[in-house]
């Protein structure tokens, strides 16, 4: 038997949820009962709980989704499952996709080391503070970058604090003397070793990742890996991921090449190399490369935040390698799975045509203003009209709020934003903040409109 699903809407958006859920031909049977007001977003979970007084043998409830308030209680009292659906009607194709195929984002197979490169210059609680930050952003090992030449003094105190504050650690350096004392205070990683110094990794209990003895010479690692499988001992190989003009692709074929020489093992890649290196956003550009690993089955990266322009390249890391692995998982495409790392933007950014805002527009009855974009450009609407540009200054002689400091000052704030999601390709929602996936901390927090119109503000908000 089929599941029977009860979708609550108001009148403006009756006609459109029709049609949508007629087109999807679900799997389910339905009923659609508009609520007694015309704005949907005006529902409240209070003001279902009084004016639903039959659920019509729905299986679950479905209400909008900017109706706001207790679900939990309301399912309680219905004795029925509420939940919101999407905020744009148009959306719930997408909304019912999703529903079916669940993607587990708490797993992945990549460990990401993040590197605080000025780990010499800077002291030992800014050193622990750095790596605080690095593993929230989703680092799992803090890489003790040294410098050749420059004094490092607390070397060792850096490595001690940090295993005493529980963080797994490595230490970067070509030399001997600073690979020596990091694997003697502790460090888990030794970066990285040639068939030269091996003999470090006999003094310390750390895993040694190794480089080839003369650049891109993938034959001068047979030596060093022949040497730890006979101590049965575990081992890193960085075949080394060069910059872009200086051997970038004949780096990824010798990537490429080494997981054909040796199926299984452990390897890491520089992605820092590719991120710090080239200006252009670094989201697509960890997307890319984390893509890669996932095919040659590369489970560690090295990454930094030195640049300016990739001040959030760990966390972009951490969403794409937990997005990667979902795919593969799945044996999937890496699409559909979550939008985070869609910063600049969204799949779906205009959900409806000029046209079809104008019909929605023409249905208005109230002066509160109403802001959408299309591909043509920024609609503002009200009971008045509707008017269109591209540019949001255009609006000003015709939205009448020279003497309305409050309402101008709102009017501003959403059409700025409403451009820039225009210009961009974002999606644009009035009375929210544009989602800018992985490259910011989002947060559910708005303007509390209604607080600035008690502090006396003619601030006006749509409804």
């Amino acid at each position: 038997m089929s599941e029977h699903i009860l979708f609550l809407t108001g009148k403006l958006a009756e006609k459109q949820l029709r049609q949508i859920l007629a087109a999807m031909e679900p799997d389910f049977s339905y009923m659609v009962l508009e609520m007694g007001v015309k704005v949907a977003a005006l529902m409240t979970a209070d003001m279902i709980g009084r004016r639903l007084k039959d659920t019509f043998g729905a299986d679950r409830i479905i209400i909008p989704g900017r109706c706001r308030g207790d679900l939990t209680a309301l399912s309680q009292q219905l004795g029925v499952p509420v939940e919101r659906g999407p905020e744009e009607v148009k959306d719930l194709p997408q909304h019912f996709g999703k529903l079916a195929q669940h993607y587990d984002l708490s797993a992945y197979q990549t460990k990401i080391f993040a590197e605080i490169v000025e780990a010499p210059h800077i002291s030992v609680e800014a050193v622990l503070a750095r790596a605080h930050y690095f593993q929230a952003n989703g680092a799992d090992v803090i890489d003790i970058g040294c410098l050749p030449g420059v004094p490092f003094p607390h070397l060792t105190e850096c490595i001690t604090t940090l295993k005493q504050a529980g963080f797994l650690v490595s230490i970067d350096s070509l030399e001997a003397r600073d690979l020596l004392a990091g694997g003697q205070a502790g460090a888990d990683y030794l970066l990285s070793l040639t068939s030269q110094s091996l003999w470090i990794a006999d003094e310390v209990a750390a895993t040694p990742i190794l480089i080839p003895d003369r650049h891109g010479d993938l034959d001068s690692l047979d030596a060093a890996i022949n040497h730890f499988q006979a101590k049965n001992r575990a081992f890193i190989v960085d075949p080394i991921l060069d910059p872009i003009h200086f051997g970038f692709t004949d780096s990824l074929v010798r990537n490429h090449a080494f997981r054909q020489r040796y199926p299984d093992l452990e390897m890491m890649l520089g992605v820092g190399n590719i991120t710090e290196l080239t200006h252009a956003d670094t989201c697509g550009i960890n997307a890319l490369l984390l893509g890669i690993c996932s095919e040659l089955n590369i489970n560690h990266i090295l990454t930094t935040e030195v640049s300016k322009h990739a001040c959030r390249a760990v966390r972009e890391a951490d969403r794409a390698r937990r997005i990667m692995y979902a795919a593969k998982q799945h044996n999937s495409l890496p699409k559909h799975i979550a939008p985070d790392l869609l910063t600049v933007h969204d799949i779906s950014p205009f959900p409806y045509s000029e046209t079809e805002i104008a019909a929605i527009a023409a249905e208005i009855k109230d002066p509160s203003y109403r802001i959408q974009t299309s591909q043509t450009g920024l609609h503002v609407f009200n009971r008045d009209g509707m008017h269109t540009a591209q540019d949001p200054f255009d609006f000003y002689p015709k939205l009448q709020v020279e003497t309305d400091g409050g309402h101008a000052f709102y009017l501003g704030v959403e059409l700025a934003r409403a451009e820039i999601a225009w210009q961009l390709g974002k999606r644009f929602t009035q009375d929210q903040r544009l989602n800018w996936g992985c490259a910011e901390e989002t947060s559910e927090s708005t303007v509390d409109l209604h607080t600035f119109k008690a502090a006396g503000s003619t601030l006006k908000k749509t409804d």
